[in-house]
């Protein structure tokens, strides 16, 4: 391994996918993530990349289908209103089962919101964005460095399943700074598995045909219920989670990527005054890993989840726990972040048997204070 480097997050996101294969970018430039496509533009052409900063979101995405389906290893990166354009390609990207993997640095919305960071697309990353029935396998990293380990990763089972895989970080990881350390070995793309899929010329072969349309029902039916089957290995095979003190807590909280950060230091500070609590941290955000869950239902007494949303997370925290206890949440928006008290106090609120009110905003005004 190569010695740590001190990187902003969106460049070192970006150099993660140049050592992971990736030789094709295709983008448009949006507020809190174009460090990556600016680092893509000078850097991939150094080792026999190519670049193309699109006319738009909506070009750009289809600039990536047809990467992709040539059998590139093909990345493009975007922000929260960026990624809503590009949602009918992504859909076809999954319908032609291509592989390539989307960048989201998510800032608030709705609308185009502001350039802070958020956490509210959740929904969009998860449940997919676009129109029929297909998953997206979604990474929510933690840390800089989780998240260069998984751009390697994303790349591999997105070939592997020949499906679109979406890293979903936000503004805090796009523009902080941490030490990372890179693989040493920097992967050409001619020694990735080999593609026979991929329309890359006859060559003696029978054509390949590669698309998403299928005029016939009963053979879109039949195609629909195989890229099911596919999904389905996903949430057999690729479940990634953490657990904090899953030993001996009674109460946790669930919080996924920078916000996680933030949850564990409270975690650790309860800890320290006599609480059992402990942490569920989601890595893979699609499949959801209700297996975690299903570790500690039978000791828990309750769970908070902590969001940079208004509570988006927290319904597929209700599916995993299935009624078996009590779900609280406590949220901020627009790029606001939970801040440590606060989620102090909500702990607190839910061991007492109060239910925590969902933002500061409303306990406000609630309480007839100020905003």
């Amino acid at each position: 391994m190569s010695k740590p480097i001190l990187m902003k997050g969106n460049e070192a996101i970006a150099e993660a996918a140049i050592r992971a294969g990736c030789r094709y970018f295709f983008g448009y430039p949006i507020t809190p993530q174009n460090e990556i496509p600016e680092y893509m533009s000078w850097r991939l052409p150094e080792v026999g990349g190519s670049f193309v900063q699109a006319e738009s979101e909506v070009a750009s995405i289809n600039m990536v289908y047809g990467a992709a389906g040539a059998g590139g290893r093909v990345m493009i990166s975007s922000s929260s209103p960026g990624i809503s354009l590009m949602q009918e390609g992504i859909s076809y990207i999954a319908g032609a089962e291509l592989p390539c993997v989307i960048v989201n640095i998510v800032r608030g919305g709705p609308g185009l919101g502001g350039i802070q960071p958020a956490q509210s697309d959740y929904f969009q990353a998860t449940k997919g964005g676009g129109h029929g029935d297909y998953r997206l396998l979604v990474y929510g990293p933690a840390t800089i460095q989780e998240a260069c380990d998984l751009m390697g990763k994303a790349f591999e089972v997105a070939d592997k399943y020949r499906n679109p895989v979406m890293i979903l970080g936000d503004g805090m990881m796009g523009q902080m700074m941490e030490p990372v350390v890179f693989r040493d070995e920097v992967d050409s793309s001619e020694t990735q598995a080999p593609k026979p899929w991929a329309t890359t010329g006859k060559k003696g072969r029978p054509a390949n045909l590669i698309n998403s349309i299928y005029l016939d029902p009963e053979v879109l039916d039949a195609h629909n219920w195989r890229i099911q089957e596919k999904y389905m290995l996903m949430e057999q095979n690729e479940v990634m989670y953490e657990i904090k003190y899953a030993d001996d807590a009674e109460w946790f909280l669930v919080a996924y990527g920078t916000i996680a950060r933030i949850c564990t230091a409270v975690v650790d500070k309860l800890r320290k005054e006599g609480l059992k609590i402990g942490l569920i941290r989601p890595i893979t955000l699609w499949p959801f890993p209700v297996e975690a869950f299903n570790q500690v239902a039978d000791q828990a007494k309750g769970f908070l989840c902590v969001e940079m949303s208004t509570g988006q997370l927290v319904e597929d925290v209700k599916l995993a726990v299935e009624g078996r206890a009590p779900v609280y949440f406590y949220g901020r928006t627009g790029g606001a972040v939970p801040m440590p008290k606060n989620i102090e106090k909500r702990v607190l609120q839910m061991i007492a048997g109060k239910t925590p009110v969902i933002t500061d905003y409303f306990e406000k005004i609630q309480g007839g204070g100020e905003i």
